[in-house]
């Protein structure tokens, strides 16, 4: 009879694989992907580097896992923001607040996963990541502009744009300290945005005052 697994072992290897992707986390908040190295990770976690290498071979595949998990939790912080807002211009304001709000609480883990330079091993799972941020905005910018709020436009140019603007603005090098002021630095990347999109009067319609950086 074949080896099936029961549900408190399968329970035990799940958590074990969330401890070190969380480990892997802490890491490139620390130290961005230079720090994701098999052995400071499982120390992290508090496991022997051999049973992380059981979990994930190299460190290609511990990066891929992690990104992964980020997309899962950047994609679910959009489409809350997205969903709560009463309309699509409303919801993607809400969705660029909610990503620049979650950007400036772990600068360092995005700069990561998005802009830090890396091996051209590691190319793949970070241009995945990127693609996915990239769909979910094109997405709602092609929803108000079919609906008449933006311009028409090419969704998939103008969310280029749009994350330049964000990306640069939050983790470029003349990207603002923005220690106590998040909120006013997330509402003026918005406002930029936002017009970058088509929408002069932004802050008018109250598209930015009433949509606030998500909390979670």
């Amino acid at each position: 009879m074949p080896y099936r697994r029961t549900e408190n072992v399968s329970r035990r290897l799940a958590a074990r694989r969330a401890a070190i992707i969380a480990a892997a986390r802490a890491a490139a908040s620390e130290g961005g992907l230079a720090a994701l190295q098999i052995e400071p990770v499982a120390a992290k976690a508090g496991i022997a580097a051999g049973t992380v290498y059981r979990y994930f071979p190299g460190k290609a595949d511990l990066v891929a896992a992690l990104l992964g998990e980020m997309s899962d939790a950047e994609m679910a912080a959009l489409r809350r923001a997205a969903a709560a807002a009463p309309g699509p211009l409303s919801a993607l304001a809400a969705a660029i607040m909610a990503f620049a709000a979650r950007a400036l609480r772990d600068r360092r883990l995005l700069y990561a996963a998005i802009a830090e330079p890396a091996d051209a091993e590691l190319n793949a799972a970070r241009a995945a990541f990127r693609q996915t941020i990239a769909a979910e905005f094109a997405a709602l910018i092609a929803a108000a502009a079919s609906r008449g709020q933006l311009p028409e436009q090419d969704a998939g140019l103008a969310t280029a744009a749009l994350l330049g603007v964000l990306i640069e603005g939050l983790l470029g090098p003349q990207a603002p300290a923005a220690a106590g002021r998040e909120r006013d630095v997330v509402q003026s990347l918005t406002l930029i945005a936002l017009r970058a999109l088509g929408v002069a009067d932004a802050r008018a319609r109250g598209l930015v005052i009433s949509n606030q950086p998500a909390s979670t």
